[in-house]
């Protein structure tokens, strides 16, 4: 590739720029927020002054936020004043131009009219006026006057285009509006188009998880109306359901690898994208570590650098007193930029909303990578220590549900804790042995120890007595993980065959010690604190924590995905055959107890037609798999062990692309087995089955110009057959609602005049129907409705790009028990207010 410098009015013709819209989210709260008001009723109106002679201008494409047009822009901006004329500009490109007015006042655009790349575009506006214009970041320009008789050094011209990812590790670009992208990656098919693919897929982009102030994977996944989120049991892990199936914390992947994502609580700061595959997947994942994720999975993108640079410092704030600062920095090397470095660091720790509950959060990352004509290279490692402060815990029930406490009451106790600390770090390769073949390999580790006293209560009278017991649990887990094969892309007369073959391994060792404390009464309503109670039993807790399981998974996969009529009918048709291996171990003296090895295959069918551009049906048949139980010892045949529960979906659907607004309906059916140990024989079996069958709509883009949408609608029909019961036959399974809607809207507000901040109202609403808490169906907690505000800026503060976010998350302040996931119940957050400054350097 050649590089060339101008001092003339050229630019870079064909280079992939980056670019990232942002627009101010979020509004003050009403409680408890005099401080938090009056701060911004200080700093908003200040920037609007010192910025009112700023022209700042967005787009009405649906080309996508997150990159600067890079192919030839039809330009027809008449000769006007520059203000006018960069504000056109903006509208055709979306790419934001921060113009000080003192520089730009009484000064005449000659215009530009043709098809040319933006840059071209752009300095040709400028042509003959003084002015010049310059690349803050990935995100910004702006316009600067040069001295008389200034040289100005402008962007190289690279004459063969951008030498970016390409092939399967190429991301997919920002869909329109720029909250969700195009694709994401399909497993082990890596990185497609959602058009092009069978399966259901919705990736949330770094703009959508800086915008909503998102700390957390369940914040970012709160947009999507197939998830909902929870508590662990009787942690604080985040844990997920999706199409009704639960997704655990530590079955996420990170750049397409298991077994390197923290374990409980993932932080954002590192990530560049949240995409969730919903459906099964073992052809395409294999099976997850800890056999959950038979609705759907969650895959984790690393942040890479950009073509320019990045230097960017946010600070935060979030109620009651959590503060925060982050820093995000990238930059390429070279002279093709084959070279990137990006860093993250970030800091946050306070009081949150709820009562009493400290949250501190210390992160560390850095992704590397190279990028060359034949190979691709990345390594990204990391360090992430949670730590939580008497958090508020899950709430365990007999036979009634309790009435849910005030939005804000923490009923944890005050010795309560857990802390968290992952470190992890994978590195992928990609090699083009040919120009159709390509040669790839992962490998991954991760380190992590958990300690803590939990202490969920138990309710059992319905005026919130209860008791409480401690349990302690140190923990280490150390997990190796690796994935390898070949891709290929041939043509064989009207047939395209995109083939795929390779294989996968993960070894996780558990290590982990427990303790009980004594049995005490307390209240749910009028929680006090206890003394933490004193040991009753304990096993593993002198010295390092003792091996108590090991598991190993490997599998073996191959797949084709054949293709006609330029990839208008689209069949795809894989194997996998996987072996789970599972081994337990006294904690006292390391013999080995259990011993789990099955093996089973699963493949995958899907079918793509597109009988117009913007239409793409689809349909697959697919499977999950998890590990097999053991019978229990109630059991006549206790100890015996059964092959991997493997699930089986259907799902056919169609995919709507009108470029500035997409969307997908999709009607699934899976099924996933359960073992049940008939009443009258005591022999424990394979025979029942939870069936969810429902609907999915998704629907995200800019439909009109300053108008974003993200959102839709599931509905899950969830029945438990085969149960061996006459009271659990036929009924709902626990914790899937029957319904789930979810509606994002952004809006620029169009009536400020143009020297003002562009400045964006945001406005959410979440519903969730009515869950069992019990498989007979007679405990069932209520559905809820949550509403979220916002609003957000961007201003030019002293020539450099500063933007505000503002956000009320449960703006009415509804208390509401949000899961009852996995038989026990889990609080929904209180009234949030949340407040960030994000400059760009």
């Amino acid at each position: 590739m050649t590089s060339v410098k101008c001092e003339a009015t050229g630019v870079t013709n064909g280079r992939r720029d980056r670019v990232q819209d942002g627009r101010l989210e979020r509004v003050v709260p009403k409680r408890l927020l005099g401080r938090l008001l009056a701060t911004t009723m200080l700093i908003v109106p200040g920037l609007l002054l010192s910025s009112a002679p700023a022209a700042l201008a967005q787009s009405a494409q649906g080309a996508g936020q997150e990159s600067i047009q890079a192919g030839p822009v039809t330009f027809a901006i008449a000769p006007q004043s520059v203000d006018g004329a960069l504000a056109a500009f903006s509208t055709a490109t979306r790419i934001q131009v921060l113009s000080p007015g003192a520089v730009t006042q009484g000064v005449n655009s000659p215009g530009v009219s043709g098809s040319m790349t933006a840059r071209e575009g752009l300095n040709r506006l400028l042509s003959g006026t003084g002015l010049a214009a310059r690349f803050l970041n990935a995100e910004t320009v702006t316009v600067e006057r040069v001295a008389a008789g200034e040289a100005v050094l402008l962007d190289p011209v690279q004459v063969e285009g951008s030498r970016g990812a390409t092939g399967p590790g190429a991301l997919p670009p920002a869909y329109a509006g720029g909250q969700v992208a195009r694709g994401g990656r399909i497993g082990a098919l890596g990185n497609q188009d959602a058009m092009d693919v069978p399966f259901s897929i919705t990736s949330y982009t770094a703009e959508t998880i800086r915008n909503q102030q998102a700390d957390t994977i369940a914040d970012v996944l709160a947009n999507d109306p197939a998830v909902r989120s929870s508590l662990g049991y009787g942690n604080f892990a985040e844990s997920f359901v999706i199409r009704g199936f639960q997704l655990a914390g530590e079955d996420l992947s990170v750049d397409g690898l298991y077994g390197t994502a923290p374990r409980q609580i993932v932080a954002t700061n590192m990530f560049e994208r949240v995409e969730v595959l919903k459906g099964a997947n073992a052809f395409l994942n294999g099976a997850a570590p800890s056999g959950s994720g038979i609705g759907g999975g969650v895959n984790l993108v690393p942040k890479r650098a950009e073509d320019d640079p990045l230097t960017r410092l946010t600070a935060s704030y979030a109620m009651d007193s959590r503060l925060g600062l982050a820093a995000d920095v990238g930059r390429r090397f070279g002279d093709a930029k084959q070279f990137g470095v990006r860093a993250n660091a970030a800091v946050r720790g306070g009081d949150t909303a709820i009562d009493g509950e400290e949250r501190r959060l210390t992160l560390g990352s850095l992704a590397l990578d190279y990028r060359g004509e034949r190979a691709r290279v990345t390594l990204d490692v990391g360090t992430q220590t949670q730590r939580v402060e008497r958090g508020r815990p899950v709430v365990y029930v007999g036979t009634f549900v309790p009435a849910v406490p005030s939005a804000s009451q923490n009923y944890a106790q005050p010795w309560s804790y857990s802390r968290m600390r992952d470190t992890f770090g994978q590195i992928r390769a990609e090699y083009d042995l040919l120009p159709n073949l390509t040669a790839y390999g992962a490998f991954g580790l991760r380190s992590m120890r958990e300690d803590g006293d939990y202490a969920s209560p138990t309710i059992t009278r319905p005026d919130g007595t209860g008791t409480v017991r401690r349990l302690t649990v140190p923990r280490e887990d150390d997990t190796v993980t690796g994935q390898g094969g070949v891709r290929a892309d041939l043509q064989t007369g009207p047939f395209r065959h995109q083939l795929n073959a390779g294989a996968s391994a993960l070894r996780t060792t558990n290590n982990n010690g427990f303790e009980f404390g004594a049995t005490s009464a307390i209240n749910l309503y009028t929680m006090v604190g206890l003394p933490r109670p004193a040991t009753t039993s304990a096993s593993g807790m002198v010295g390092d924590p003792p091996k108590v399981s090991e598991s190993v998974l490997r599998s073996v996969y191959a797949s084709d995905t054949v293709s006609i009529l330029n990839d208008r009918v689209m069949v795809t048709a894989g194997l996998r055959q996987q072996n789970i291996q599972v081994r337990g171990y006294n904690r006292a003296n390391g013999a080995r107890t259990s011993d789990y090895d099955q093996s089973a295959l699963t493949p995958v069918v899907g079918l793509v037609v597109k009988p117009v551009e913007t239409l793409s049906l689809y349909a697959n048949r697919i499977e999950g798999l998890a590990q097999g139980p053991t019978a229990p010892s109630t059991a006549v045949n206790s100890g015996e062990i059964f092959e991997p529960y493997r699930s089986v979906q259907y799902e056919v659907g169609g995919k709507l692309d009108f470029g500035s607004f997409g969307g997908a309906l999709s009607l699934f059916q899976t099924t996933q087995p359960s073992g049940v140990t008939d009443p009258f024989t005591r022999v424990y079996s394979v025979s029942g089955e939870q069936r969810n069958r429902g609907i999915e709509l998704m629907l995200y883009g800019e439909p009109v110009q300053g108008v974003r949408l993200l959102g839709g609608a599931t509905f899950i029909d969830p029945e438990l057959s085969d149960t061996g019961s006459a009271a659990t036959e036929g009924k709902d399974a626990v914790g899937v609602p029957r319904h789930q809607f979810n509606a994002n809207v952004e809006w620029d507000l169009p009536f400020l005049p143009a020297s003002f901040p562009t400045v964006t109202v945001t406005g959410r609403m979440i519903h969730t129907g009515s869950q069992y808490l019990n498989t007979a169906n007679t405990l069932k907690i209520p559905s809820w409705t949550r509403f979220d505000v916002g609003a957000r800026m961007i201003a030019d503060v002293q020539n450099r790009p500063v933007t505000i976010r503002a956000a009320v998350e449960n703006v009415t302040d509804k208390a509401y028990w949000a899961s009852a996931s996995g038989g026990y119940l889990s609080q929904g957050s209180p009234l949030t207010a949340k407040l960030s400054v994000s400059v760009d350097f």
